[in-house]
Parts: structure tokens; C-alpha cells; sequence
């Protein structure tokens, strides 16, 4: 903590006690990599970049803050990476993909988990490393994650974001106010919903360079037209996660026998208790769409007056109503079937025409599927990250 101290002239003045934290709840220590161990993991893993550019041992803290939850303060739960280091350096916040069970949570961390080269090599080559559970896991797993809901998922990481500035404080870390977000699938809209929040809200302290938004269903109008002109669709406990997710953010008691048919309607609420993964969701469902979704969906979602409340759901939570300001990038596989490429591409002209340049907005078509396409989105998105920094 920095000390403030009176500023009256007085020599017998006491200084005033150190700022209380208003974000940052607790910080736990639980790994350390130098910057060597972390050269050596990225010369492993196969990825074609400049291992030079890990020049930082690194300190990884599972940490817990305060944001809030339908008008509640509640605790909620990450990762934050810090570099050893008395150099300034940016902050980038990651946001990671879909995820139902309470173990595959960030803040459930372990040195040997996969993504501990992305956590640790993105603080190693010079930038405070965010890494949200999002509400629904980690410490506030107690309530349903509110999947694809704008305004929590944008709360909860820039609650997040202040955290951090308050742990890079404690630690003695220098942030130079840089700040970068990424992720990809529902992190790629919580990359955008973030970024829109920042501009929105501009909180002090921070200087929003740029955003690196992979492969996000942004559109959700769209995801709904895209998905009921299919007669099968492989993913469908996407589906029951964010109807289950609007019944209870938005008080829909019958949201999920407006939507789905018995006996899946019935099934979908004990499948998202954190414990299944989602082949095992998937298991419980089916994937043929007039099988699992109720005809008058498929039919008239857009003209039945009783489905208004869902469809207005859908549009308010899409990211289709404003036009960015800062740099931001957007990367879809063009063979993606499960979020269609073109649900990017039509974000990309929805927010053209709300106002933003070309300049600043920028569209990145990759080859492969919504899965094969992460890799090429790390290879673009670091070395562009790292030239902005």
C-alpha cells in the first residue's frame, strides 16, 4: 500500500492511514515460474513466437473482490499474474471460453494446467495478467454463471480490473494505465462487453489501447436465426445454458417450458449444478432442434406477443448497439459452425454503421472451425498485443 501523508505543514501531523482496499478482498500466492521455466514451456508447446519476449518472473495470485449481483454486493473470484519487475507495465485482461463445471473455474488453477503458459507468458513478456472466473464460479458459485448477460459479465471483470490496480499497488508493481482485453468463444463477448463498458463508464486510471475478441456470439438475434434454420445442431447445452441463465437473471419463471419441450425442460435446471461438463449435458439433450426446442419458437419467436420478453432479452443483450472508439479487433474461423463466422461479420457492419472507422475496427477472417481456429488467434493477437504495448 502507498502511504498518504497530511499536507499541512505540521511536523507532529501523523500520517493518515493507508487506503483501504475497495475492490480487493484477499490475494493468495500460488505459483511462482521464472522467467526461464516459462521460455522453456513456450520452446515445448510448439507456438511460433519470440520466446525473448518472456523477460519477467512472474507470481500468480488466486484472488477474491467485490462486485455486484442483481442490486447485491457479493465475492467473486480470479486469477491475477504480476511480473517481478520495476518497470511500468500494461494490464491485459483474459477472458476464457465456455465452461459449466465449477472445477474448470480459473481460481481452480494448477501449475500444471495447460493454460498456465498463456497466463504466465502473457505477465512474463511485461503486462499484469487478469484472468476472471466470472459470477457463477470460483467464489460466487453459489449462484447460476449469467451466461451471455451483458452487464454482469462487463461488471464483473472491470470490479476485476480495479481489483488488480489494487494488488499491483500492495505488490509494488507499476501500472502505466495500458489497458488490453482478449478472449475467445463467450470470451470474445466478454472481451467486447468489456471493452463497451470502459468507453462507457471510463473508469479512472485506466487507458484502453486495444481488444482482441475471438469467435463471440455478439449477435444474438442472429445466433437465433442462424440456429433455427438448422435441423441439427451438436452444441446444444449452449442453448439450455443461456435460457436457464435469462429465467433466473431476469426472473422468467417460464422461460424453459416456453422454450424447450418436456422431457427436456424439465431435465435442463439440475444440469447446471457445476458438477457436468457439457458432454454430459449434451448427453441429456438432443441435438435435433425440433425435438428440443418448442414449434411456436421455431414458428413465431419474432410474432407471438407472449415471447416478446425473450426476443427483447436476446436483443438487449447483443453487442450490435454502438460503434467502438478504441482499436478493437475481431477474429472468427471462417468453418466455424457452432458461432457462424458470419454473426462476426455482421457485428463488424452493425458497428460500422453506429459510427466507428475502419481505422479502429477491424475484421479478421481465420482458417479453421470454432475450435481450430484458437490457435491462429493466439498467433495473430500476441504479436500485435505486444507491438501495442
Amino acid at each position: 500500500m502507498i502511504l498518504v501523508l497530511a499536507s499541512c505543514n505540521d511536523s507532529n501531523e501523523n500520517p493518515e492511514p493507508e487506503p483501504e482496499d475497495k475492490y480487493l478482498v484477499e490475494a493468495e500466492l500460488v505459483y511462482s515460474a521464472t522467467s526461464s521455466q516459462i521460455k522453456l514451456l513456450a520452446q515445448f508447446s510448439g507456438f511460433p513466437v519470440d520466446v525473448n519476449e518472456f523477460k519477467y518472473d512472474v507470481d500468480l495470485y488466486k484472488v477474491e473482490y467485490l462486485t455486484t449481483h442483481k442490486g447485491t454486493t457479493i465475492t467473486a473470484s480470479g486469477l491475477i499474474a504480476l511480473p517481478k519487475t520495476t518497470q511500468e507495465v500494461a494490464m491485459i485482461s483474459f477472458h476464457h471460453g465456455t465452461i459449466t463445471l465449477h472445477a474448470d473455474a480459473p481460481s481452480n488453477f494448477s501449475a500444471s494446467d495447460p493454460n498456465a503458459l498463456l497466463y504466465g507468458a502473457l505477465s512474463a513478456s511485461g503486462f499484469i495478467s487478469v484472468i476472471p472466473d466470472y459470477l457463477g464460479f470460483g467464489s460466487s458459485s453459489s449462484i447460476l454463471h449469467p451466461y451471455y448477460v451483458e452487464e454482469y459479465t462487463a461488471s464483473a471483470i472491470l470490479d476485476m480490473l480495479e481489483a488488480a490496480k489494487e494488488l499491483a499497488v500492495e505488490k509494488n508493481v507499476k501500472f502505466n494505465t495500458r489497458l488490453f482485453l482478449a478472449g475467445y468463444s463467450e470470451g470474445g463477448y466478454a472481451t467486447m462487453a468489456a471493452h463497451k463498458a470502459v468507453e462507457e463508464s471510463k473508469p479512472a486510471g485506466f487507458e484502453l489501447i486495444a481488444s482482441f475478441a475471438g469467435a463471440g456470439a455478439y449477435d444474438l438475434p442472429g445466433m437465433q436465426n442462424y440456429l433455427f434454420g438448422l435441423t441439427t445442431y451438436d452444441d446444444p447445452h449452449y442453448l439450455a445454458f443461456i435460457i436457464r441463465s435469462y429465467q433466473l437473471t431476469y426472473d422468467f419463471s417460464s422461460a424453459l417450458t416456453d422454450f424447450f419441450k418436456e422431457p427436456y425442460a424439465g431435465r435442463i435446471p439440475a444440469l447446471f449444478d457445476g458438477q457436468k461438463g457439457a458432454g454430459e449435458i449434451d448427453a441429456q439433450l438432443t441435438n435435433v432442434l425440433g425435438e428440443l426446442i418448442q414449434d411456436k419458437i421455431l414458428s413465431g419467436i419474432n410474432s407471438d406477443p407472449s415471447l416478446a420478453y425473450m426476443v427483447d432479452a436476446f436483443q438487449e443483450n447483443s453487442l450490435t448497439d454502438w460503434g467502438p472508439e478504441n482499436l478493437l479487433y475481431l477474429y472468427h474461423g471462417e468453418a466455424d459452425t457452432t458461432i457462424p463466422y458470419e454473426n462476426s461479420e455482421a457485428t463488424y457492419e452493425a458497428l460500422l454503421l453506429n459510427g466507428s472507422s475502419p481505422d479502429v475496427l477491424k475484421l479478421i477472417p481465420l482458417e479453421g472451425t470454432h475450435s481450430s481456429a484458437i490457435t491462429p488467434y493466439i498467433l495473430d493477437f500476441i504479436p500485435k498485443l505486444w507491438a501495442l504495448r
